[in-house]
């Protein structure tokens, strides 16, 4: 392991807790760096015009450099870039709408049509038991992009959460997201259950 918390092609490795300041919990760390984009919010446009919103921004670039599993005529299907399991999913407009209650009748009909494409996709390239599905509108509603509105579709399976996050302190997050992008756009709109 490198200095860095890095190993063999830059992989990231765990690293111990034990060493660091304050009260050893045993809980092991991923070095994931890339995240403090994220969790300082730079990439989070707060008003209008302020930073570039990744969500008007990924439909001007190829799909796989984006993430985007399938897109209609008024919103796309993007993976989350910090999902909650395999196959999280964000149901976007592509017009900057920050309101449910501001979207257009044809942009409400075809993020509820892709919500449902969405988990039927999902069924079939992975199997989930259940899925959890919302939007979270306004900074004090928890959405980490408030200025853009978009629908959580996030698979869920039975013991999910299992044992690893209480014996050995870890997420088990099993796939890239290239390989998950690739596998939900080739099943998007397929008739097979």
């Amino acid at each position: 392991m490198t200095a860095h918390g890095a190993g063999a092609a830059g992989i990231p490795e765990p690293e111990a807790a034990a060493g660091f300041p304050g009260e050893p919990d045993g809980f092991q760390r991923l070095w994931t760096p890339h995240r403090m984009v994220y969790v300082g919010g730079d990439a989070k446009p707060r008003d209008e015009g302020e930073r570039e919103c990744p969500f008007c921004a990924a439909p001007a670039h190829e799909d796989a450099e984006r993430l985007v599993v399938a897109r209609g005529a008024h919103v796309f299907a993007v993976l989350n870039l910090y999902p909650y399991n395999p196959g999280h999913l964000l149901i976007c407009p592509y017009r900057h709408v920050a309101d449910y209650t501001d979207l257009t009748p044809e942009e409400t009909r075809e993020l509820a049509e892709f919500s449902q494409e969405a988990m039927r996709t999902v069924r079939r390239v992975s199997g989930p038991d259940g899925f959890n599905l919302g939007m979270n509108q306004g900074a004090a509603g928890g959405a980490g992009i408030a200025a853009h509105l978009h629908q959580h579709v996030v698979p869920r399976w039975s013991g999910d959460a299992n044992f690893l996050p209480i014996v050995a302190q870890t997420k088990a997050l099993p796939q890239v997201h290239g390989d998950v992008r690739a596998r939900l756009a080739e099943a998007w709109g397929s008739d097979d259950e």
